[in-house]
Parts: structure tokens; sequence; C-alpha cells
């Protein structure tokens, strides 16, 4: 969208089919469109630790960004202030904020390789990575068993998944899979393992 306005508008016209529970503007205005106990249609089809739906059980925030440039300060302010707040309401844990490129990779790309993901963690409000070294050799199948265990959709293919997680923990790496993306997924599903044994709601 051009901006936070012709965004608001979409979200609000019921033809468009495509609503979320809050949007942040890039001067930090905050728009609730949505009550958080009610569902809105923001995710479409993906999977999250193994679970479809995703528009059920999760509160949808849309930022006021083209993907292009840094995200501001205002925005950015707001969006951990909304997030501490609806973690604390829902008892959601810092593994739990995830983004669209997160659970559908495969058709989203936001927020993508300019949004902050370690000022949130920093803040508590996300995860990061610890700097750890890779034990074993890399490959695809340790890569994937451990990106599955973390919550990402293993099915949409090792490439795939892995531009999903460079866009978050590894903006500045392309190419081929590295010891480094091996050594953090590892990490990150040593530490934060999605629990495939509650029931969705």
């Amino acid at each position: 969208m051009t901006g936070a306005q012709a965004a608001l508008e979409r979200l609000c016209a019921p033809e468009a089919e495509v609503s979320a529970h809050y949007l942040i503007g890039r001067d930090g205005t905050l728009w609730q469109l949505v009550e958080e106990d009610r569902r809105a249609w923001h995710a479409g089809t993906g999977t999250w630790a193994g679970r479809g739906d995703v528009n059920s059980r999760s509160i949808g925030i849309e930022l006021d960004n083209s993907g292009l440039a840094p995200f501001t300060a205002p925005l950015m302010d707001r969006l951990t202030g909304l997030i501490s707040d609806i973690r604390a309401r829902w008892s959601i844990p810092p593994a739990g904020v995830i983004g669209h490129s997160d659970f559908a990779p495969t058709r989203k790309a936001d927020p993508g390789r300019r949004f902050d993901w370690r000022r949130l963690a920093l803040e508590g409000q996300s995860v990061w990575p610890a700097g750890t070294d890779a034990a074993g050799t890399v490959t695809e199948a340790a890569f994937m068993e451990a990106a599955a265990a973390f919550g990402y959709p293993a099915d949409e293919g090792c490439q795939v998944v892995l531009d999903a997680f460079r866009q978050r923990f590894r903006p500045g790496a392309h190419g081929p899979l590295e010891g480094e993306d091996l050594a953090q997924i590892t990490d990150l599903a040593r530490r934060f393992p999605v629990d495939r044994t509650t029931p969705a709601p």
C-alpha cells in the first residue's frame, strides 16, 4: 500500500476480505480494527508449529512500511509496547511472536529484511539465537529438523525455509546453507521448541 491511510481503507473494506487486529503508522499512530478475541483475516494459508488456520489463533499487527526502508522509531516504539501488552493479556511467550514470512514463506515476505527483530528480542518481546558454533556436518536434513522443531513449515522445502529464516535472523546472508545458519536454528530449536502436544483452539 502507499501508506497507512490506504492500508486502513483496505483493511476496513468488506470486499477486500482482509483485516487485522491492529495497524501501526510510521508516525506511531495505532488503530485497533478488530477485537483481540475475534478472528481477523490477516494471515491466510500457512502453518506454524505444525498447525494451520493461523487466523484463528493469532493476533495480527500490520505495519506501515514498504519493506525497503528501515522501520521508523515511533512505529517500533509503539509496536514494542503493543506486543508487550498483548503478550501479558494472552500469556504468549516471546517465541510466539512471529512474522508472516515465518509461517507462509512461499506467499509472504513481510515484515522483511529491514525489520528489527533483534531489537524486539533485546526488549524481551521476541527471541534471538545465541552465537554458538555448529556441531557436526552442515546438512539440509539437520537444518530442517531444527527448523521444524522451532516451528517452521518443513514441508515447504529447505531453500524456502532457509530464506524465511535468514530474512528474520540473518538478513544479510545469501547463497547456500552455511554453518552459521545451522548453529543459529539449532540453538533456537533447543531453547524454544514448539509445543505440539497442546491442541489448537
